[in-house]
């Protein structure tokens, strides 16, 4: 399968709840009109996968101060060709840019759907958003991507994040 098939399948699966039904038939549409919709050549927008780390057990998560857009994000980024889902893409991209080993993905799919405009030439990402859960004792190391990865209490979280992100942790909790 595809990872368009996948992505298909994931939208066509998820459950919209307030705003995302609205998403979910956009990024469906998307898809439809957009054979290359999921990868970053598509100038129209593209699909990209992200993932809230998260320690439930600590009641904290780990954001990553992104290089370029120089704000506290989750973890995230661009699918790629040896991505063979956008659950597989989300993982990949948290374990690379969070260091972290052993991430495992909360069940049941993403948790929220977020769409944003980005600096040109990518005009639009249409991020699918997982939560992934990090192993007791987690060490996170930076990568060349960001500017910093820090631990924040869930409280702390609106305190230096977009509502984007404030978002994707109450889901998250929510989940949990």
């Amino acid at each position: 399968m595809s990872l368009h098939d996948d992505a298909v399948l994931v939208l066509k699966g998820l459950e919209g709840g307030e705003g995302q039904e609205e998403l979910r038939l956009a990024y469906l549409d998307h898809l439809a009109t957009h054979p290359d919709g999921v990868w970053k050549a598509c100038t129209a927008g593209h699909l990209t996968a992200s993932a809230l780390v998260i320690d439930p057990e600590r009641g904290r998560v780990l954001l990553t101060l992104h290089r370029k857009l120089r704000m506290w994000l989750q973890m995230g980024g661009h699918c790629e060709p040896q991505d063979g889902s956008l659950a597989a893409a989300a993982l990949r991209e948290a374990g690379e840019e969070s260091g972290v080993a052993g991430l495992t993905l909360l069940p049941g799919g993403p948790v929220l759907l977020d769409r944003h405009r980005i600096p040109p030439p990518c005009h639009w990402h249409l991020d699918v958003q997982y939560a992934a859960v990090a192993p007791p004792g987690a060490v996170e190391a930076i990568s060349d991507e960001s500017l910093d990865l820090r631990w924040f209490p869930y409280a702390e979280v609106a305190e230096v994040a977009d509502g984007s992100v404030v978002r994707l942790l109450e889901a998250t909790r929510a989940r949990l």
